[in-house]
């Protein structure tokens, strides 16, 4: 399963834009928006076992250009390593032209869904 990759795309929306989300004044991709992405894409990546769930426990990244609505986004999630439940992922986003407006890493633990929601209550 290491360097096992998953590529999303998406197109910019109103409701992703900075303005929106409360993380700025302009209307371009938010941060926010992009690191859900980022997560979204490594999320599939993991095959769970029945009952099973994945939740974000790091991301480490740098929004490097800005993207406006209407932009398509590509992001790249990549397997790096898997240490028992942990998987850790290295993530590219890039834009229409090939650039790269985001990349980091992320890191996701398999948790029993029942038991972790009875941590909760």
């Amino acid at each position: 399963m290491i360097n096992q990759s998953l590529t999303q795309t998406i197109q910019v929306q109103e409701n992703q834009t900075a303005s929106n989300f409360g993380s700025g004044l302009l209307e371009v991709f938010a941060t926010p928006a992009l690191i859900a992405l980022m997560e979204n894409t490594s999320m599939k990546l993991i095959d769970l076992p029945e009952g099973s769930s994945s939740v974000g426990i790091s991301i480490c990244m740098k929004h490097l250009k800005a993207s406006q609505i209407g932009e398509k986004v590509e992001c790249t999630a990549k397997v790096v390593a898997i240490d028992g439940r942990k998987y850790t992922f290295e993530i590219k986003a890039t834009d229409s032209t090939g650039d790269i407006i985001g990349e980091g890493t992320h890191e996701r633990v398999i948790v029993n869904i029942e038991k972790f929601m009875s941590k909760v209550k």
